[in-house]
């Protein structure tokens, strides 16, 4: 994402289509029923198969010339604005994305809407063992 004013870079996202398994337990009945609409659901285990658009990459720039000039909130914004563009398009609902299991930053994204459904396991780049929490919100 680029500044208007003199092209700095303010930071990026990068947006794929992934398959997802949500477990329909965290959610309303009306989440459930437009989870429903658009996804194949086991009944029996109550969990939905499903593509989604994962926001991926999510990082500001914290140079000099950059810091302060974009929010996390219009950053997070531009992200999702992209999303509907690609859901007028190609279609879909869900958004998510996967965040350190860290309360500041899980509060930021359940601030816009992202709702917690699962967590994944993942190794650093030292090879350390590390959880994500998976959030996921409809657009």
């Amino acid at each position: 994402m680029l500044s208007l004013e003199d092209a700095e870079l303010l930071g990026y996202f990068s947006i794929t289509i992934k398959p997802l398994v949500v477990r329909a337990e965290p959610f309303s009945n009306t989440v459930k029923r437009k989870l429903a609409r658009f996804s194949e659901i086991d009944k029996g285990e109550q969990i939905y198969n499903l593509a989604a658009y994962l926001i991926a990459q999510l990082g500001k720039n914290y140079n000099d010339r950059a810091i302060g000039r974009i929010t996390g909130k219009e950053f997070l914004e531009a992200a999702i604005r992209q999303i509907q563009a690609l859901q007028y398009q190609a279609g879909g609902m869900v958004a998510f994305v996967e965040a350190e299991n860290k309360v500041k930053l899980l509060s930021f994204y359940e601030s816009y809407g992202f709702k917690q459904f699962d967590t994944r396991q993942t190794v650093s780049k030292e090879s350390e063992p590390y959880e994500l929490v998976q959030l996921l919100r409809l657009v």
